[in-house]
Formats: C-alpha cells, sequence, structure tokens
C-alpha cells in the first residue's frame, strides 16, 4: 500500500503502521478466501504468512485447524521470530508452518508474504521431480525463477528441514517441493498469493498439454523476456487485487 506525501500530513508514525498492518491483515484474510475458493484447502495443510510492519521479525498466520473458507482479519495469529504466538485469539498453529516461514522470513528480508499448501496439481506435478516448462505465456512468468527441492523428509517439522527449503528456493519466487507441493513468496501479499494461484495452474496446464502430447517450449530468449512482463511484481499485485475485490464483494464478512 503507498500512502501520498499529501496524505502523511498530521499523520503519526503509529497510524501509518496500524493502517499498513490492517491493510496486510486484510488481504492475508482474502488470501485465504481466495485459496478456499480454488480448492487449496485440504484438511490441515497449508499456510499462508505476512510479515508484520512494525516488528520485522514476527508475521502474520491462519490459526490451526481453522478452514481457510471461515478465516477473518481478526482470526489472524502474529508469531514472534522464535515461533511464540504473541497476538491472537488461539495459541495453537500449524508446526509446519513455523518450519518453513520462519528461515524464509528470516533469510530473505525482500519477502513480505510466503504461502505453502497441498493443491492437487501443484502435488501431483511435484511427484514428477520436474521445473515446470515454458509451454505458455504464463508459465514463463516462473521460468528461470523458480526452484526445485528433490529432498523428501516428512513433514516439515524441524529447523532442518526449513533451512532446506530456505537454501533451494535462494532468491527465486517459487519452489516445487517434490512428493509434497508448491510455495511461493513475494514483495506483498497479493503478489505472493497470485504467484501461488498461478504456479498451480500452470502445473495443470502442463500435466494436460502432456497427457495428450509433448507441448512446444517456448524459446529462451523469449522466455526470459515475457519473465520480465508477465512475472513482475506489479503485475502479480495487479491480478490478485482483481480477486480480492470479488472476494470482498461476495464475502464481506473476512474484514471483520
Amino acid at each position: 500500500m503507498e500512502i501520498g506525501n499529501e496524505e502523511l500530513v498530521g499523520v503519526t508514525p503509529l497510524r501509518i503502521i496500524e493502517e499498513e498492518r490492517h491493510y496486510r491483515k486484510n488481504r492475508l484474510a482474502g488470501a485465504f478466501r481466495l485459496f478456499s475458493r480454488f480448492g487449496f484447502d485440504e484438511g490441515l495443510a497449508g499456510h499462508i504468512t505476512v510479515r508484520d510492519p512494525e516488528y520485522t521479525d514476527h508475521f502474520w498466520v491462519n490459526p490451526f485447524a481453522v478452514h481457510f473458507s471461515l478465516i477473518k482479519s481478526s482470526d489472524l495469529v502474529l508469531v514472534n521470530e522464535r515461533g511464540e504466538v504473541v497476538e491472537g485469539k488461539t495459541k495453537a498453529v500449524n508446526k509446519a508452518a513455523l518450519a518453513i516461514h520462519i528461515p524464509i522470513h528470516q533469510a530473505r528480508p525482500d519477502v513480505v508474504a510466503a504461502a505453502h499448501t497441498h493443491g492437487l496439481y501443484g502435488k501431483t506435478w511435484s511427484t514428477l521431480g520436474r521445473l515446470l516448462d515454458p509451454i505458455t505465456q504464463d508459465a514463463c512468468a516462473f521460468y528461470e525463477d523458480h526452484s526445485l527441492l528433490t529432498d523428501y523428509g516428512g513433514v516439515v517439522y524441524d529447523e532442518e528441514e526449513g533451512q532446506k527449503i530456505v537454501k533451494t528456493l535462494g532468491n527465486h519466487k517459487g519452489i516445487i517441493l517434490q512428493n509434497h507441493g508448491l510455495l511461493t513468496v513475494g514483495g506483498s501479499v497479493e503478489e505472493c498469493a497470485w504467484w501461488y494461484i498461478s504456479m498451480e495452474r500452470c502445473c495443470q496446464s502442463q500435466l494436460m498439454a502432456e497427457a495428450v502430447g509433448k507441448p512446444k517450449r517456448i524459446d529462451h530468449d523469449s522466455a526470459k523476456l515475457t519473465c520480465k512482463q508477465v512475472g513482475a511484481p506489479w503485475a502479480g499485485e495487479v491480478q490478485f487485487n482483481l480477486l480480492y475485490e470479488r472476494i470482498v464483494k461476495e464475502q464481506p464478512d473476512l474484514l471483520d
């Protein structure tokens, strides 16, 4: 969220921080509702986090065992760098969320939000142990900008497994966790959530294409150029906001 200079006159830093926190939490709640709409809400699996604008080593996350379709802004839980809940209605948080997201937020100061769920097409594609190919314009957003972690070590509950994800992710926007699913990051909730939605769809597209033949790849130079166009942060933010406006209109209670 950007605030113009004319809007800052007479506004205290604390108020600016509170407005930004409110903004991020609303977008996060909206992302959960959208993930549910797209079917990324299998059982207890899945979490999205957003860095707090004031306490930057803390992040907001979904409470444990609350369905994505029911999450409101007021339900979100604030967790510190040690995995302790410091604000929220509940102390229960998915342990895997802590093991995965704490090291990501620590290692990548550019990352404001991170998302991981067990979407059907993402986890199906992950079993092949391959990166996505640049076979569509949308897939080019991830060309040379996503990684593959081939070492599956069970449910991510310990720091070592989280560090493997961080190391393999590198500076990319997404990672395929073999035999597990997808994870995306971004400089905003909007960007991160859109990359996840788009990456899941790209997995679906390639699975469908390979089921009937051998897809034609976009050449390297064209794929690199297209990545700069459709894979830019602004592209992720704008496209998420289109969905956000729709879900808020349909489910305004998410802002409560």
